[in-house]
């Protein structure tokens, strides 16, 4: 699945993402977010040729279980998953280089 421009209405559990098999990435934030809108052309060039590296974008904000689970404090932050096990996070992504040196922790 490669990138996913909108958040997901319904966020998956933390038991779903605990059992994802494979590489994924899961990107915390919310639309409103300067910082979020700013980081997705980095993302979006990071997934585009990637359709093995699952894309889950998921809205944050306080209260939400998902963001606490992974103790999400600034937005954006990419979670980067394989076989639902964190293998590298990158919060605020600046660089393209950023982004590319956590993916190179995925199996892909």
């Amino acid at each position: 699945m490669p990138y996913t421009a909108t958040h997901l209405e319904t966020p998956p559990t933390r038991d779903a993402v605990d059992a994802l098999r494979g590489a994924a990435v899961l990107e915390f934030g919310t639309a409103w977010c300067g910082h979020c809108q700013r980081a997705q052309p980095l993302i979006e060039q990071l997934l585009e040729d990637q359709p093995q590296v699952e894309h889950i974008k998921v809205e944050d904000g306080p209260g939400r279980p998902l963001g606490r689970s992974y103790r999400v404090k600034l937005w954006p932050t990419l979670v980067f998953l394989q076989d639902g096990q964190e293998v590298a996070r990158v919060v605020r992504p600046e660089s393209a280089q950023q982004l590319q040196d956590a993916l190179a922790r995925l199996r892909t």
